[in-house]
């Protein structure tokens, strides 16, 4: 009784303090605080929940044991962080939105390879991950280069999709200027196509970035070495170690956060002209 009185008064008091919040002059500190809050909130809940209904650790672990968990099993989620965030999901992000890119540059420059490609782009990017994993796996073996083949495949087809939109997003008199400038196509491209294309890019990254660590995981399901998030949290529902499976959830969040978070702040400096990032302090 007393670990639910507990849960009931962190919700009232973590909604009390964000209504606070909510009605102070918008700042850095109070936008960080308001989710910071709300998070903490969730988990004090998610602990008292736990403990004060009795629920079994294998249905639900609370935050405490996965929190014990990570202090046991530190190298092994730092090796599976290596494997399939740094290796598998880093790597083959990079390679897929720069060959992406590369390729929405040669398809704005000839209009039947836009006509051609991208409705193939469309049709690939529509095939399901768990379809083509294990196709991917075994052409390019079981260790971090086939998934980062399947991460390559998931994003590049988004990533092209949103650039070659992008080098299109500039008007008739826009391109005229430049031509009364005696400008060629290169320079076109270079100061004016490019630079107005960044919001669409960065869009496209950002969706590329949630794609990829979904690939990399989820390729690990259909093989891998004796390590990786994957590889982890299968085995560890089969040995129904349900905290360990949570806390490489909990790792795979706080990089999928980071990396999206990272981007945004690179977006943020690189497209500050731009009408989406007014008002943004």
């Amino acid at each position: 009784m007393m670990w639910i009185l507990l849960g009931i008064a962190a919700w009232i008091a973590g909604w009390a303090l964000n209504i606070r919040l909510a009605r102070r002059p918008r700042s850095r500190a109070v936008s960080l605080a308001v989710p910071v809050i709300f998070g903490a909130t969730l988990i004090v809940m998610w602990e008292a929940a736990v403990r004060g209904f009795g629920i079994s650790p294998v249905l639900l672990p609370a935050p405490s044991a996965i929190a014990e968990e990570f202090g046991h099993s530190a190298h092994l989620l730092r090796e599976d962080f290596v494997q399939t965030v740094i290796k598998g999901a880093l790597t083959g992000y990079l390679i897929g939105c720069a060959a992406a890119l590369v390729v929405a540059v040669i398809v704005d420059r000839f209009d039947f390879l836009r006509r051609g490609l991208l409705p193939v782009g469309n049709f690939v990017a529509a095939l399901p991950i768990i379809g083509i994993a294990p196709i991917l796996v075994m052409w390019f073996g079981f260790d971090w280069q086939s998934k980062a083949a399947v991460v390559v495949v998931m994003v590049f087809f988004p990533m092209l999709v949103n650039a070659v939109e992008g080098l299109r997003d500039t008007s008739a008199m826009q391109r005229d200027l430049m031509r009364t400038y005696a400008a060629g196509y290169w320079t076109t491209l270079l100061k004016l196509r490019l630079p107005a294309a960044m919001p669409f890019v960065f869009n496209g990254l950002k969706i590329a970035s949630t794609l990829a660590l979904i690939g990399a995981i989820v390729a690990e399901f259909f093989g891998s070495p004796i390590r990786g998030m994957g590889f982890r949290i299968s085995t560890s529902v089969g040995l129904l170690a349900l905290d360990l499976v949570w806390a490489e959830i909990v790792v795979a969040a706080i990089a999928g956060s980071a990396f999206y978070g990272g981007i945004a702040l690179i977006e943020r400096a690189v497209t500050f002209w731009h009408p989406s990032q007014r008002g943004h302090g």
